[in-house]
């Protein structure tokens, strides 16, 4: 291929993924022409509603996804934390890129941490996920919900409409902001979202020159990570409506697994992790012994009230 097209939302964070991809691209075949189609999307219009109510974190991807089906674009990169678990038909995902920072973050401009705010305090956050596990340890909190893009949402913060708010810390080092963090919150008190700090590039299952010219850049430890946590929510029909996390991680003592499924209020918050050796047939067994866990512990019965 002598050119390649890659949609994008027009955000500074997005705008920086696809120009991260396109200078990897350039890179590895100095050849090779990549050009930036810079999109709005319906879930950059859509600032009013929580993503919940208005269809879900898909609302960022299918108008990238039309341009592909009518050839103005070639590939699209994502944010994993952002692609729903389940592809639309004709599209796949050959390359995971290596993970940056998975961990959430805590930015105020007056506290150092959680535990700093007082009672009545107000924290803004886009996701269910987050709130859920924060509710249930520090109850005299407040959380509400805050969209937009990353400097949106740094803006309400400075401009005194929150008195913290909570981002994916992988956005803020992105966009060379990570002087704002002031604390991160470790995996075992915020479980990350599923795919969270993993870059990815979908396309068109049929475009076969794509895939083998991407699929060079795939990690393949990266992959087993990502693949495992969003089977692992698929298995629990997780969606942006589903207060879920899942965080896999590969060390040389093999995989480690932890994921959490709650109520939006975190009135009922389920845990679980597990371990074990690096091999996909193994940590795919893994995956199914932790959601039937789940499913003794009730977890059913929080995806019905989710319904």
């Amino acid at each position: 291929m002598e050119k390649l097209v890659i949609a994008t939302r027009e955000s500074p964070l997005a705008l920086w993924q696809a120009n991260y991809v396109r200078g990897l691209l350039v890179g590895r075949f100095p050849k090779l022409h990549v050009e930036l189609l810079g999109m709005t999307t319906e879930g950059d219009r859509e600032l009013g509603q929580s993503l919940a109510k208005i269809g879900g974190k898909g609302l960022f991807i299918k108008e990238l996804e039309a341009s592909m089906l009518d050839g103005r674009a070639h590939l699209a990169v994502h944010s994993m934390k952002d692609v729903p678990v389940q592809l639309p038909p004709r599209f796949c995902l050959p390359a995971i890129l290596a993970r940056d920072e998975a961990r959430d973050a805590f930015v105020s401009n007056r506290y150092k941490n959680l535990s700093d705010l007082p009672s009545g305090a107000v924290v803004g956050t886009s996701s269910l996920r987050r709130s859920s596990q924060l509710v249930a340890q520090f109850p005299y909190l407040v959380f509400e919900p805050l969209r937009g893009n990353l400097q949106t949402r740094l803006g309400k913060l400075d401009g005194g409409h929150f008195d913290a708010i909570i981002l994916a810390a992988a956005g803020l080092k992105r966009l060379g902001l990570s002087q704002r963090i002031a604390a991160y919150l470790s995996i075992e008190q915020c479980v990350p979202a599923v795919g969270q700090g993993a870059l990815g590039i979908e396309c068109l299952s049929d475009n076969s020159d794509v895939i083998e010219l991407v699929s060079q850049l795939n990690e393949p430890n990266v992959q087993l990570c990502v693949d495992l946590e969003r089977a692992f929510s698929l298995r629990l029909s997780g969606s942006c409506t589903t207060p879920l996390g899942a965080y896999a991680e590969l060390t040389q003592q093999g995989l480690s697994f932890g994921a959490i499924l709650a109520t939006p209020d975190g009135s009922k918050l389920l845990k679980e992790s597990g371990s074990c050796g690096i091999d996909k047939v193994a940590a795919f067994g893994l995956i199914d012994s932790l959601v039937q866990k789940m499913y003794d512990s009730g977890a059913q019965e929080i995806l019905d009230s989710l319904a």
